[in-house]
């Protein structure tokens, strides 16, 4: 871990406080002015617009997730291993072919285009690739096993009798959902939103190639820092901040759980 995890880390957060060369590279000249850039209003849009689009994939992946996860793990133990085999597939070819699959089914002369015109449902071409839409469409598709697997792990776990007991008790059946098979299932569900949302925030091959020059994310702003701009203490700077909300965040969530889950002083 020292080696090969904190060690590097030590060398970036280093490096962001360096200033970029005259033609690139390093200057160890430190100071604060790259954290300073990072709060322009250009690059805080492009963080905002990141964070919006993962919260909205990892919304629409727990939304389609939980579903095939609660069917998959209420269907008999010989076929559980044959759906979480389908799920886990496509990890089995690389991801960039796979975004790649995404632009000849999205482009304008794609398989979505051809079939929607071919049934008569629209007249024209939909301008779906090199959009907000695409990127959201391969993110969910990126990344929605990661969300499906713990969320079956918790909704395995679950006494089929603790629902049934719900129904007997006449709960309608948002209440058992709700008030239920929710609660029990939390900690997969917070698993797998974690899951997808970090890598989502950071995701750059998705964006770059399925948004293009109209959707930036951070991923992208510290690739083209890194290798286009050859900026790499502004990169880094980026790197820290962005992991510097995420580990925030999840302070924020934990310490909020230990403060609900305490149980109360006696008076």
């Amino acid at each position: 871990m020292g080696a090969f995890f904190f060690l590097p880390l030590l060398l970036v957060l280093v490096i962001s406080f360096a200033s970029r060369g005259t033609y690139g590279g390093v200057e160890w000249s430190f100071s604060l002015a790259n954290y300073a850039t990072v709060a322009d209003p250009l690059y805080l849009k492009i963080f905002l617009h990141s964070l919006v689009l993962a919260l909205v994939a990892t919304v629409l992946c727990l939304v389609l997730g939980f579903p095939l996860a609660y069917y998959i793990a209420r269907l008999p133990v010989r076929w559980q291993g044959v759906w979480l085999l389908l799920v886990m597939i496509p990890f089995w070819t690389n991801f960039l072919v796979r975004t790649y699959a995404w632009i000849f089914m999205l482009r304008t002369e794609g398989l979505l285009n051809s079939l929607l015109i071919g049934s008569g449902l629209i007249d024209k071409p939909l301008e779906v690739l090199f959009s907000d839409t695409a990127v959201l469409i391969g993110l969910v598709y990126g990344y929605l096993p990661f969300m499906v697997l713990p969320l079956y792990a918790a909704i395995e776990r679950l006494p089929r009798s603790v629902v049934e007991a719900a129904w007997d008790l006449y709960a309608p059946a948002w209440a058992v959902f709700w008030r239920v098979i929710l609660p029990l299932t939390k900690p997969g569900v917070v698993a797998g939103c974690i899951l997808v949302f970090i890598p989502s925030l950071g995701a750059f091959i998705t964006p770059d190639l399925l948004g293009g020059a109209r959707s930036m994310m951070v991923g992208n702003l510290i690739q083209h820092e890194y290798l286009v701009v050859r900026d790499w203490p502004f990169g880094s700077a980026v790197s820290f901040v962005l992991m510097g909300l995420v580990l925030t965040g999840l302070m924020a969530y934990l310490r909020t759980e230990e403060t609900m889950n305490k149980p109360g002083e006696e008076r």
